[in-house]
């Protein structure tokens, strides 16, 4: 287990905001090209609701556009009322004689962009990365070459979080941490691996679980890491652990699904358990970061969810019954906030 302490020399968060940033310019592509949504907002400040309803787009994936186009300094919000910015008004409206927009207008034609437009109306994922077979990310996970491929993409993630994560936290006081939805291991690999005392368990519904065990017992984890198999959605949460750590789920899911895992973790934690919640967060003004907010556009293309602000988990830790909560940077435009379970 030796590895999972190790870390590289360099710094690679550039690399990865190549990749995670990829549809952002094509949902600004959408916006100018195919909604002129610009021209429309110079015309009528508006909220995000009347927002919706004006141009028949939803909720979830207008909140990830207005927050895109916060962060790239393109809209502002005061109060509850976005406008455009002056760089805005003088290249994406219609009547300014610097109009870009035919500069975007091939936009249309691309998939990727076709597919956001299609977001933007209905609300729901479309199929991972425009892939042949139709089939949306929670979907495709329950075929077993996708899963196996897309644990070993977020293993290339994990594999540089882990050990920081690991760092980040005082786990001296605890003794078992449930990893849920902890696909192929990695971060519960990385805690017990700094952290002798620890044992772990990765909560994941098959087939990820069978990659999971197989991802474990290569990496020699398999006498202190567990997999239990289950939907974490149906199926109770194990006994016996005291660290509920949620890496990188809650942005695959809307705020009902978020708030009804963790009202789920509140109950099955005992009283002083912690809760870990790591994952890129936004600001709590839901302005940026710009790179958190550029990924957000990925995720809301292809799950259910999207990132969340540090005010809206802290939220819903809150309405679950959580108290303590704290915050601490990580690596990657990742963070990490952490809530308890009183003692009663």
């Amino acid at each position: 287990m030796n590895n999972l302490t190790r870390q590289p020399k360099h710094d690679p968060t550039f690399l990865y905001r190549y990749r995670d940033g990829i549809y952002a310019p094509e949902l600004l592509g959408a916006a100018v090209a195919s909604l002129d949504f610009f021209t429309w907002l110079a015309k009528s400040p508006a909220d995000a609701q009347t927002i919706c309803k004006s141009l028949a787009l939803e909720e979830r994936p207008v909140d990830v556009m207005l927050t895109l186009f916060c962060a790239m300094g393109l809209i502002e919000r005061k109060k509850d009322t976005f406008r455009l910015t002056p760089i805005a008004k003088e290249f994406l409206t219609r009547e300014s004689p610097w109009f870009i927009g035919p500069y975007y207008a091939p936009f249309k034609d691309r998939p990727v962009c076709r597919d956001l437009l299609e977001v933007l109306r209905t609300g729901k994922p479309t199929n991972w990365a425009s892939r042949k077979d139709n089939k949306a990310w929670a979907e495709a996970m329950e075929d077993d070459a996708f899963s196996e491929q897309f644990t070993q993409m977020m293993d290339a993630r994990g594999l540089y979080l882990g050990p920081k994560l690991a760092r980040k936290i005082n786990f001296k006081p605890f003794r078992h941490v449930l990893d849920i939805a902890g696909a192929s291991g990695i971060y519960a690999c990385c805690l017990v691996a700094a952290h002798p005392h620890l044992r772990a368990t990765v909560f994941e519904r098959a087939p990820v679980d069978r990659v999971a065990r197989k991802c474990i017992a290569q990496r020699g984890c398999a006498e202190r890491v567990a997999v239990a198999q289950g939907d974490m959605f149906a199926a109770p949460f194990p006994d016996g652990c005291d660290v509920h750590l949620f890496s990188n789920v809650l942005h695959d899911w809307d705020v009902p699904a978020v708030k009804s895992l963790l009202q789920k973790s509140y109950a099955a934690l005992p009283a002083g358990g912690m809760v870990l919640i790591h994952d890129a967060h936004l600001n709590r003004q839901k302005t940026g970061p710009l790179p958190v907010a550029a990924h957000s556009v990925f995720l809301m293309a292809i799950t259910e969810g999207r990132y969340y602000s540090i005010s809206e988990i802290e939220r819903f830790l809150s309405e679950a019954g959580f108290r303590g909560m704290s915050y601490r940077k990580n690596a990657l435009d990742h963070s990490i906030i952490a809530a308890r379970k009183p003692r009663r």
